[in-house]
């Protein structure tokens, strides 16, 4: 079991990640780099940020960090507080419903990310498959 955030999770959800043939499928033409953005709140004093690298289908290039400046700058980065995050990994909130509701905002073009929708989902689809401690 994989604490969330942890540079073990970030691990594992890259490896599954780059395991999933569905992530695969839908982000074949995705070639774009995203950092997400785990904010404070009541329960979570820190900051942390996962940065991809994706690349047809696959994750070529993670790095982790307590701090933006420990991770290179991605093209788009999808912040939320650390409680909205539990819920989007245990899929109770989806990514776009997400931005729409302003539980998570997004650093970045919005046109262009909504071109890649089921690929985000299947990103949040291989996160639930991360045996996650919170």
């Amino acid at each position: 079991m994989a604490k969330f955030p942890s540079d073990e999770w970030a691990k594992e959800y890259t490896e599954k990640l780059n395991s999933n043939p569905a992530y695969a499928e839908a982000g074949k033409t995705w070639d774009d780099s995203l950092t997400f953005v785990v904010q404070p709140d009541e329960t979570y004093n820190d900051s942390w940020y996962l940065y991809l690298n994706l690349k047809a289908g696959k994750c070529i290039d993670s790095k982790v960090g307590k701090a933006e400046s420990d991770v290179p700058k991605a093209t788009f980065k999808y912040m939320g507080k650390y409680s909205n995050w539990v819920k989007l990994i245990k899929g109770e909130i989806d990514p776009i419903q997400g931005l729409m509701t302003g539980k998570f905002k997004l650093d970045g073009s919005m046109m262009k990310i909504m071109r890649y929708t089921n690929a985000a989902k299947e990103m949040v689809n291989t996160a639930k498959m991360v045996d996650s401690q919170f």
